[in-house]
């Protein structure tokens, strides 16, 4: 199908790899509009950088890339860097359904201690990551500028539906202005309480996301920017709703497809 006017009249033109429209004349290649238009990589590289990325639990880090395709003394790191992150801005362009049933909700922060400062000064240089878990479905992970109550507000009402039965939260004070009408009930963690006695009632399943992340923060990626942050989130949040899935190298290869191309003076303006 021609990607410039939708028709599908095309034929193949004989001595270049390329197609051309009947209708409007408009040459293009197969890759023309998707995130693989004017890469040099060879498709079999972008394939097995997919694959890795897919298979690998907490993350790959640009570097493995490199040296698992090209070697150790070969290829270059800001090529291996820049293809990863156009896997990940097609991983964020997946859909995301309202989730419903038991929803757990937490904030964690990730990022670089201020030697020297105390505790207060030490959390407002690191990163805040909120954090949604519907038990037994997906998670999402979203990089806030804050943890006050309207901004936990917001993600509450973007992502719960109407269905949900319950909103399980720490007992930060922030969630009791924000839930709204949502039924919310409270786990205290500073005095020791971590699941409810005799009940469900817990943020064990988000906080067990939240350590996954973690461990690929610091076991892997070592060292991630704020800018860059939401697409590594993207990435664990994308893996880890499909971890069951036998075909999750072909789907993301579908989200690849159909995804916007990401230029490189873009991933880095």
């Amino acid at each position: 199908m021609c990607p410039r006017c939708k028709d599908t009249r095309v034929s193949r033109l004989k001595d270049y790899a390329r197609y051309e429209c009947v209708g409007c004349e408009y040459q293009f290649t197969v890759t023309s509009g998707t995130i693989f238009h004017d890469s040099h990589l060879a498709l079999p590289v972008w394939f097995i950088a997919t694959l890795l990325l897919c298979e690998a639990k907490k993350g790959m880090s640009a570097h493995q890339l490199r040296r698992t395709i090209w070697g150790e003394h070969k290829g270059s790191y800001k090529t291996a860097w820049y293809l990863f992150h156009r896997i990940r801005r097609a991983m964020a362009a997946a859909e995301r359904p309202m989730l419903d049933g038991t929803v757990e909700m937490d904030e964690t922060y990730v990022g670089g201690v201020k030697k020297g400062f105390g505790v207060k000064i030490a959390k407002e240089a690191k990163e805040v990551v909120i954090g949604l878990r519907q038990r037994g479905g997906d998670v999402r992970f979203f990089h806030a500028e804050d943890a006050k109550r309207g901004t936990l507000a917001k993600y509450i009402r973007e992502n719960l539906s109407e269905d949900v039965d319950v909103l399980i939260t720490d007992e930060f004070p922030a969630y009791r202005n924000a839930v709204g009408s949502v039924k919310h009930e409270t786990v205290n963690h500073r005095s020791g309480e971590y699941v409810r006695l005799g009940t469900d009632i817990h943020t064990n399943t988000v906080e067990s996301a939240f350590s996954l992340l973690k461990r690929g923060i610091m076991g892997t990626w070592h060292k991630i920017s704020a800018k860059h942050l939401p697409a590594y989130l993207a990435e664990m949040e994308f893996r880890f709703n499909r971890r069951g899935r036998s075909d999750l190298f072909l789907d993301t290869l579908r989200h690849m497809v159909t995804s916007d191309p990401l230029t490189f003076e873009n991933l880095t303006a």
